[in-house]
């Protein structure tokens, strides 16, 4: 079985617009990559 592969667009929102990250200055990128994800529910406790 042959499996095929699609590039995937990441989007992320900066300054109010929905921007695809390949579009991203290095900056931006490393911004984004520095980025914590918190879980809500976890912070609710």
């Amino acid at each position: 079985m042959v499996l095929k592969r699609q590039i995937c667009l990441v989007y992320t929102r900066v300054t109010g617009w929905m921007v695809p990250k390949s579009s991203m200055n290095p900056g931006k990128v490393a911004e984004f990559n520095d980025r914590k994800y918190y879980d809500g529910k976890k912070a609710a406790k």
